[in-house]
């Protein structure tokens, strides 16, 4: 498929990394994308979201602006080149990556760029599109894309290009790690934990959410990581019902704190693990310890249960489910795929599976997050636990290996 030459990293990057691992990271990632095409029966893929698109180029730019401003894609052909389309200007940045063959100018027709000229630039790009499309699509006309604003799926189906769901493509190919994704992911999670332990160390009555929540983005910029994905830091009662933002609130002698870390380390790799603590020197009450023993007691009965071969529907029948009391604010996900950020699969519980989910296997090379919740409702305060495994041909390794807090599972 292409068999296309390419240049490797020319130099070695600041975490380490020399340029053969990047050629083997971004070369590996390709394959998986182009065979994944072929097997949907697509001649190309056209990828917006920044995330595939540095799964499809190992390029990135501008990754959060892109997610709500499309304005750079990959075009990917299965028997052809892979071509950054980037934004005007930032061309240089795709230099040295293996994955890349050719780097375009991305034709911005979004109403923020193009105004009153959107149909005119709309035109202009479906018009490049479709003659990649004849030159390196054999025929084949099905094209996978992953997100489209309407006028520009309007003008491809005007085209005869048939639209493929590309994020179904796309999540395919990322559902197994190569072994350097795999380093990828556990450098995240060095790099995740060392900033969980900074948050715990630092945390004293009289600081606010935010601030003990910073910590965690300082340490993740500071050791070569990029982004956090969510704000899950609560304190306290606001511990209880779950999801609730880091906020303003001043935390308290022996408040409980809860983070759900959703943290995108270095490389853009995904570090999801979730710990709870709580604040100053008093002896946590036995509630907290009978909460955190609940929520310590799912999460390890679980990811043990991710044996390769085992059924989704099979796994979710077998899952530790919480007491009755505690099920209404339990959480939905037994467990979810991680890589790049949170990924396919995810994975409910039993008595909804059947209805709200889908039934799938579990194959060695996926990376998962098991959650755990415990909480009440009227209860003062919840606990947020979640480990990261890698499924092996052997059974599931446990990758988050920073240990529970000893003080309140005694």
């Amino acid at each position: 498929m292409g068999g296309f030459e390419r240049e490797p990293v020319p130099q070695a990057d600041m975490l380490g990394q020399d340029a053969d691992w990047h050629r083997r990271l971004d070369l590996g990632r390709v394959a998986r994308l182009k065979a994944k095409l072929l097997e949907y029966d697509c001649a190309a893929g056209l990828f917006y979201d920044p995330v595939n698109i540095r799964y499809a180029t190992g390029t990135t730019n501008m990754q959060v602006y892109s997610l709500h401003n499309p304005c750079r894609y990959a075009f990917v052909a299965v028997e052809g080149p892979v071509i950054l389309f980037e934004f005007s200007g930032c061309e240089f940045m795709a230099d040295g990556r293996a994955a890349v063959d050719e780097v375009r100018i991305a034709q911005a027709w979004y109403h923020f760029a193009a105004g009153p000229r959107l149909m005119e630039f709309a035109q202009s790009w479906c018009a490049e599109i479709v003659d990649l499309m004849k030159t390196h699509g054999g025929g084949n006309r099905r094209l996978a894309i992953d997100k489209m604003d309407p006028t520009g799926t309007h003008l491809l189906e005007a085209a005869n290009i048939e639209i493929v769901d590309g994020f179904e493509v796309a999540h395919m190919a990322r559902l197994i790690k190569t072994p350097q994704e795999i380093d990828a992911v556990r450098q995240s999670i060095d790099v995740c934990q060392e900033g969980v332990r900074r948050m715990i160390a630092a945390t004293k009555p009289g600081m606010t959410e935010n601030a003990i929540w910073s910590i965690l983005h300082q340490t993740n910029i500071e050791l070569g990581g990029e982004w956090i994905e969510t704000r899950l830091l609560n304190s306290g009662p606001r511990t209880n019902p779950w999801y609730q933002e880091a906020s303003e609130r001043v935390v308290e002698e022996g408040d409980m704190i809860c983070v759900d870390t959703d943290l995108i380390g270095p490389h853009g790799y995904g570090a999801d693990l979730s710990r709870s603590w709580t604040v100053g020197d008093k002896k946590p009450r036995g509630e907290q310890r009978r909460l955190y023993a609940l929520a310590h007691e799912q999460v390890l009965q679980n990811w043990q249960l991710f044996m390769p071969g085992r059924s989704f529907f099979e796994l979710a029948d077998l899952a530790y489910r919480m007491p009755e009391k505690y099920k209404a604010f339990e959480q939905p996900a037994i467990a979810h795929g991680s890589g790049l950020c949170n990924e396919f699969p995810l994975l409910i519980h039993s008595d909804k599976i059947r209805a709200k989910g889908h039934d799938g296997i579990l194959e060695p090379g996926m990376v998962i997050c098991v959650e755990s919740y415990a909480g009440a409702p009227g209860d003062p305060e919840g606990v947020k636990l979640e480990q990261q495994i890698l499924i092996t041909e052997s059974g599931p390794e446990l990758l988050s290996d920073m240990g529970f807090d000893e003080e309140l599972l005694s």
